[in-house]
């Protein structure tokens, strides 16, 4: 007995290409579909396996336009001694932004890839230059500012991301942190932090006013992790809390985002929250979203780096400070990597 493994896009044409091979009594064993080897696999996509047996005398003999035509059983990709290099190049481009980078960011990133990872198609190759392209993009830094503000929109995620932070420096028994709500118009997201500092025995503030803002952080020692409103920056009750910031030193502002925005929406996003001049953006609960990369792109653009990525809801646990190699995990959609965690 003879069996074969076969590769297509469809079941009708791995059926047909078995037959090719092993003749027309050719007994299906199995199908299933499997990722795609090589770079397909890494985009996301999918073939059909189909395995199939022949007694040996009644194997055929492929013809040789069948198999130049065929699929390898161990890959999908032209061998790379008969790919040119610079086709290859526009190949690993093509797919990149066919998984939904902008071209530029697929550009940069096969222009750090040897022609051998782009002929060869090797995952460790596109890694290790999405890693390299990430050095501008990641801002995780070690050290604290005085003030680490988080503002965005509502719902994405603020007080949480504060919460997580406070709670891994509090387990890795590092930097003393206070607690400050400027969120003076939900009373969830203040009973919420207030909870959180109880349990860790962190300082806690409340400021719904400028003055009470003033003397939350001039009474507060430690670094402030400061959460704010989900509201426009316009908002005059808003306005007047970032004026008494424009006052202090070492102030960080973090815009919050959800991975799943749109590129639209995070553009505007951006502009609304511009006046606050963020030098920082979080991005929350990658694991809801298909892919992150609509999101990346807009914030790219914008030359902001990437401070801290969270996966879900859980506390301390959901949270990663955005290495290069945390980044590339997220917008490959990769688990993440747990050397990326804060602590």
């Amino acid at each position: 007995m003879y069996v074969k493994r076969v590769y297509a896009p469809t079941v009708r044409e791995a059926l047909a290409m078995a037959r090719d091979e092993l003749g027309p009594a050719a007994l299906v064993l199995s199908t299933e579909l499997v990722p795609a080897s090589g770079w397909r696999g890494w985009l996301g996509q999918r073939v059909v396996r189909l395995t199939a047996a022949a007694e040996r005398g009644l194997a055929a003999t492929p013809t040789a336009a069948s198999a130049a035509s065929r699929l390898s059983e161990d890959r999908t990709d032209v061998p790379a001694d008969r790919q040119p290099a610079a086709g290859a190049r526009a190949g690993v481009i093509a797919r990149l932004v066919a998984a939904g980078m902008t071209r530029a960011l697929a550009e940069a990133v096969a222009a750090r890839m040897s022609d051998a990872e782009c002929r060869g198609n090797a995952d460790r190759g596109l890694r290790r230059a999405l890693v390299a392209e990430l050095e501008g993009s990641s801002a995780a830094d070690a050290a604290y500012a005085r003030y680490e503000v988080f503002v965005g929109p509502p719902g994405v995620g603020k007080t949480t991301t504060i919460a997580k932070i406070a709670a891994q420096e509090c387990i890795a028994g590092g930097q003393a942190l206070g607690l400050v709500s400027a969120d003076g118009f939900s009373a969830g997201a203040i009973e919420q932090l207030r909870g959180y500092a109880s349990v860790m025995g962190m300082p806690f503030r409340i400021a719904r006013t400028a003055g009470e803002f003033e003397q939350a952080l001039g009474t507060t020692r430690h670094t402030a992790l400061v959460d704010t409103a989900g509201r426009s920056p316009i908002d005059a009750n808003i306005s007047a809390l970032f004026q008494v910031l424009d006052r202090k030193r070492s102030v960080r502002t973090h815009v919050v985002l959800a991975a799943d925005t749109s590129a639209a929406t995070a553009r505007r996003l951006l502009d609304r929250y511009a006046p606050l001049r963020p030098s920082r953006v979080v991005i929350t609960t990658i694991a809801e979203s298909d892919s992150m990369l609509p999101l990346f792109d807009a914030v790219r653009e914008r030359g902001l780096p990437v401070s801290y990525l969270t996966a879900g809801q859980r506390v301390p646990e959901d949270l990663w400070r955005a290495t290069p190699a945390s980044l590339a995990s997220a917008l490959l959609g990769e688990p993440a990597m747990e050397e990326a965690l804060c602590h």
